[in-house]
């Protein structure tokens, strides 16, 4: 039996948030300084590049958002997906199908996150990303409330089936109309001026009234990239907070359950929000220049004349993303489902072209790889 009062959506002073002051100015100050210097570099290039980037980073965000909550989606057709939503023609994916409804939904949300930044949030916007969630009206087996807010207990609980820990109870669920006016009113208000924080807000905010059945986890994220595409004044982004969050996710959970366990000052999580930004702010640029390179490879084919089949835009585009371990003619067969002959005729083509080159090790273990830069056409 819990004690009246354990979270801060009970105290009296519920949301009038306070932070120190002194203790958050130096580490916003750095991670805006690291933000201005992003998105200085990126305007550099030219805007085929930057959308590609986009593309690239908001692939990682719609899968890595979904994965926190233990939804897998194939990377591929988020991918195509988010390219066609982005009206971007990508190599590779031209003559694709289109990708299974759930995944063209979660990245319909997420496009609107972000595309329409400077649109107000309302309560017809976020049923709009409910359904796209849950569009047969089900969270796996569970028939739940889509589009519109719960009408029961929320518990964020851990734990086997009666062994069950529960580590946040939401507002009763006769004020979650309620209180997302009062968060409507502040988030679509100039209230909170500095636009970092604000973001960290909302998410801490949001989440705390947890209004929905399910998918609560995936709207925080969600608004969270609307927040910063606010901050950054650009519906192009440059980089992924959901990464960081699924790599930190213990410490995700816990800064937020100590959080909502503890007074309106707010600190610690104001800290903790920062800190992820600012590491997704640094690991942006491995994302940005895999998807610059990317271009740049694409852009030089298409220059010097040299067409691929459809086989060998699937295959470069897979080692260009990062292919784990060493691609053989039998990898290349069975995922591009042709015979073994067929591969190897497509190996030696691109190795003719100077776009592939085989590995040292020959005979079973004849294994291929992209050339380097200076052997690239």
């Amino acid at each position: 039996m819990r004690m009246l009062g354990e979270y801060i959506h009970e105290r009296s002073d519920w949301p009038r948030f306070i932070w120190e002051v002194n203790t958050i100015t130096g580490v916003l100050s750095a991670v805006r300084l690291r933000q201005g210097e992003l998105l200085g570099k990126m305007k550099s290039y030219g805007l085929s590049s930057q959308w590609n980037a986009t593309l690239k980073i908001l692939t990682e965000e719609t899968i890595k958002s979904s994965a926190i909550e233990g939804v897998i989606l194939d990377p591929s057709s988020v991918r195509s997906s988010m390219a066609r939503g982005l009206h971007l023609e990508e190599a590779g994916v031209q003559n694709e199908r289109r990708s299974p409804a759930a995944v063209e939904a979660v990245v319909t949300m997420m496009l609107d996150a972000t595309q329409n930044y400077e649109s107000a949030l309302t309560s017809e916007r976020l049923f709009g990303w409910h359904n796209c969630l849950f569009p047969t009206g089900y969270s796996e087996l569970r028939k739940i409330r889509v589009a519109a807010w719960r009408d029961d207990v929320m518990d964020v609980v851990s734990g086997n089936m009666g062994d069950e820990k529960i580590h946040f109870t939401a507002p009763t669920a006769d004020r979650v109309k309620p209180e997302m006016e009062v968060f409507f009113k502040w988030f679509n208000s100039e209230e909170q001026p500095d636009p970092l924080l604000k973001a960290a807000i909302a998410h801490l905010w949001f989440v705390t009234i947890h209004p929905f059945d399910d998918g609560n986890g995936r709207i925080t994220r969600a608004i969270s990239e609307l927040s910063l595409a606010r901050s950054d004044n650009s519906n192009q982004r440059f980089y992924s907070m959901s990464s960081e969050i699924l790599a930190g996710r213990k410490d995700y959970y816990r800064v937020l359950e100590e959080t909502q366990k503890g007074t309106m000052d707010i600190t610690k999580w104001l800290i903790w929000f920062l800190s992820c930004l600012d590491r997704s702010l640094d690991k942006s640029n491995l994302i940005t220049d895999s998807a610059l390179e990317k271009e740049s490879f694409w852009r030089r084919l298409k220059i010097q004349g040299i067409g691929l089949n459809e086989r060998q835009q699937k295959m470069i585009e897979k080692l260009l993303d990062g292919f784990e371990g060493k691609l053989t003619a039998e990898k290349w067969s069975k995922m591009t489902l042709c015979s073994h002959n067929t591969a190897i005729n497509d190996i030696s083509d691109l190795i003719g072209k100077n776009i592939l080159i085989q590995n040292p090790e020959g005979g079973r273990s004849t294994s291929y790889r992209l050339a380097n830069k200076e052997e690239k056409p």
